[in-house]
């Protein structure tokens, strides 16, 4: 990590990554809870205002994920 990054980024990132492949529906909704506080975070510490408000769309967008239902896994075939 360079001086000057946000570190929040690439967690609410991989917070994302870990929502997307949760086995059930409680580590679905507590993964995408972690990336809309990682966001949150992250638009705390930003200094650009356009950063800062795409930082802030992205944790609203993530909290509200985390109250929908997880995508149900495509049905086996057989």
């Amino acid at each position: 990590m360079g001086f000057g990054r946000n570190p929040h980024v690439a967690k609410a990132e991989a917070a994302e990554q870990a929502a997307l492949i949760a086995k059930d529906a409680s580590a679905y909704e507590r993964a995408w809870r972690e990336a809309g506080r990682l966001w949150e975070r992250a638009a705390d510490r930003e200094t650009d205002s356009k950063r800062k408000a795409q930082y802030t769309e992205k944790a609203e967008q993530a909290r509200a994920t985390a109250d929908e239902p997880p995508p149900e896994s495509s049905p086996a075939v057989g």
